[in-house]
């Protein structure tokens, strides 16, 4: 990296610091409406981080939060980056659980505790500040940038699609950075070339108008708590293998040298165990737990209520009874084949003595980036530079990152997933946190980054 660079990321580390505090205060929880003002504030907070620095910024009102777009685009001949990122985080609860206030940060351990801090305030704050280095110490950046950070990400950006679409041909680019994913460990820097696709479904079985007493009534109505139970337990069948029609129809196969790679990564399946609280891994048989979790699709129950949850017993035959459903996606599943087969099955199964409800929300295909793109080796130059360990490692992940997608369905784009935080963070829980020594190396990184794409041949 430029020497003058990485002196003045040296010289101003405490105040990135404080800013990225700064930053973590503001509670922009995109899904809670009574934050919409604050999200109004973190998106200004954001705009004036580039605005100072001389690129042309601006804040674009959408039909949700506002999506704060900038570009510095004076290095003729040289690559155009698109950054993303989101401003907007999960809600805090269950606030009982934070050993601190969650929109205070506190710096504890060597990490920075608050909600918002890998995901993804602190990583895409890592790329802002690199920019600062590069126009404050030397006057220029070695690439032209463009950045989106929007404000819906946690509740499905719903609205960054049509913006990407409405301003399409300004969006030329020749590469996507996200920071929004982990390492994988301490230490252990990574590249990730492949993200698992997604589909969320919610259905609803009704069987009497009201709840009804179980002893005069039960044994005479079907019960929807067993009805959605009884659907649930076809979902898979004793190997572990999802029992929808066509599920595996159009997965690609892991190759012989991707099963190696991961099987060469060293993964401790016993901490694994002990870091999650359980006696026993569970899943797809034939495949290792780095194989179900980052390359074999899924199907898992996420929620599930009926009848009566309070405190002792209510006899009751329940009206209603609901169940939330993601199928996790692998490279060339199609979305909606798998929403449609999933509901056909489901309804087919559905007693007919209950009413059949299915709402399908979200989902995005799966993405594989190849691992021999000049890019990746690019990247990987400079995460090198800034961890100080010889090997950077590309792994897949099996969570889903949708604008991934969308940036190549509509801008064309293949995208470079660097995450500087560690899946131990505290994603989405109570105690969310990103350490500090990541923080930095994250900046570094990316400062170097932005000149090993410079020097890539044209």
């Amino acid at each position: 990296m430029n020497d003058t660079v990485a002196q003045y990321l040296t010289q101003h580390a405490d105040r990135f610091v404080d800013e990225l505090k700064e930053f973590l205060r503001i509670p922009t929880v995109s899904a809670d409406p009574a934050c919409k003002p604050h999200m109004l504030r973190g998106a200004e907070f954001v705009y004036r981080q580039f605005s100072r620095l001389g690129f042309n910024a601006e804040i674009v009102p959408t039909a949700g939060h506002p999506i704060v777009y900038a570009e510095w685009l004076k290095a003729p001949g040289a690559p155009t980056v698109l950054v993303y990122g989101h401003y907007d985080v999960q809600p805090a609860d269950p606030l009982d659980l934070w050993t601190t206030p969650p929109f205070e940060p506190t710096l504890r351990d060597g990490c920075l505790y608050a909600r918002g801090a890998t995901d993804d305030k602190g990583q895409v704050f890592t790329h802002i500040k690199s920019a600062e280095a590069w126009l404050n110490a030397v006057g220029a950046l070695p690439v032209n940038l463009k950045y989106v950070i929007e404000g819906e990400e946690e509740v499905g950006s719903r609205n960054l699609e049509d913006f990407l679409e409405a301003r399409k041909k300004s969006f030329a680019c020749d590469v996507a950075v996200v920071s929004d994913t982990s390492q994988y460990g301490p230490n252990q820097p990574a590249i990730t070339y492949g993200l698992r696709g997604i589909v969320a479904v919610e259905m609803t079985l009704t069987g009497p108008k009201k709840d009804l007493h179980s002893g005069v009534f039960g044994g005479a109505v079907a019960n929807p708590a067993s009805g959605v139970a009884r659907l649930i337990a076809a979902l898979h069948d004793d190997q572990g293998r999802v029992q929808i029609p066509g599920f595996y129809d159009d997965v690609t196969p892991l190759t012989d040298a991707e099963r190696k790679q991961f099987a060469d990564l060293g993964f401790d399946e016993e901490a694994f165990k002990a870091e999650l609280g359980v006696t026993e891994v569970f899943g797809e048989v034939g495949y290792s737990t780095t194989e179900r979790r980052w390359a074999r699709p899924t199907c898992e129950v996420n929620g599930l209520f009926s009848g009566y949850t309070g405190v002792g017993p209510k006899t009751i035959v329940p009206s209603k009874a609901t169940v939330k459903i993601t199928c996790r996606l692998v490279p060339s599943q199609d979305p909606h084949k798998i929403v449609q087969s999933l509901e056909t099955f489901l309804k087919s199964k559905c007693p007919s003595s209950l009413t059949f409800e299915f709402t399908s929300y979200h989902g995005c295909p799966a993405f594989v980036l190849d691992p021999t793109s000049p890019y990746i080796e690019a990247a990987s130059q400079a995460i090198r530079e800034a961890w100080g360990v010889d090997t950077v490692r590309l792994i897949r992940e099996g969570g889903s990152i949708p604008v991934v997608q969308t940036f190549k369905d509509v801008l064309g784009l293949d995208t470079l997933l660097l995450g500087w935080g560690q899946n131990t963070d505290n994603l989405h829980s109570p105690n969310e946190h990103f350490s500090v020594t990541d923080f930095h190396r994250g900046i570094s990184a990316s400062a170097g980054l932005w000149q090993k794409l410079a020097e890539m041949p044209k």
